[in-house]
């Protein structure tokens, strides 16, 4: 089983700052080399989950249609590429709500395993790539290694604040998929 859980933006997509929402499809920028990432980690059998807060719609700011129609378009950029996405699970809840599936929870996780008929024990087998603490969180909470990169929205300086460290640091997505797959080969020669 190869699976691995991205964050969206600042993962796979132009971080919009903070406060900001990426509430149009001519707003969703690809961070150079994320397709091509995601298309590597495909090509070498990986199923690619999207795990990501998205408490805009919750707060109004935009609708789960635009959200929804964002998703598609990402998708389909990322097929055309070779690459391939299972799924996005969203949270569209705002924070003050508690919800199981927001992130530092790990609902999305959880359902992706689910989908993929394994049980959380399977997630020490995978991989979660993220661009904040809440990521890196989320991932050691449901037993995946962890990536945090620096593309997006914290850099290696709130590392310190966060209780807990990604098991790696890598520059983008495209040098995430260079450290699961440089490890993934070194697990198939061992």
């Amino acid at each position: 089983m190869k699976i691995v859980f991205l964050d969206r933006d600042g993962v796979i997509n132009e971080f919009p700052g903070n406060g900001n929402y990426v509430t149009k499809v001519k707003d969703f920028h690809f961070i150079p080399g994320s397709i091509e990432a995601i298309r590597r980690l495909t090509k070498a059998g990986y199923t690619i989950f999207i795990v990501s807060n998205q408490a805009g719609v919750g707060k109004g700011v935009y609708t789960q249609k635009k959200l929804d129609h964002i998703t598609r378009n990402m998708v389909r950029a990322v097929r055309q590429a070779g690459g391939n996405i299972k799924k996005a699970f969203y949270c569209t809840h705002k924070s003050d709500v508690g919800c199981w599936c927001r992130k530092p929870g790990i609902g999305s996780i959880r359902r992706g395993l689910a989908l993929m008929k394994k049980s959380m024990t399977a997630a020490s087998k995978t991989y979660f790539v993220g661009d904040t603490g809440i990521d890196v969180q989320a991932g050691h909470k449901a037993g995946c290694k962890t990536i945090f990169v620096l593309s997006g929205r914290e850099d290696r300086r709130y590392i310190r604040k966060w209780g807990v460290r990604p098991d790696y640091i890598a520059k983008n997505l495209l040098e995430a998929s260079e450290i699961i797959l440089a490890k993934t080969s070194r697990s198939k020669h061992s």
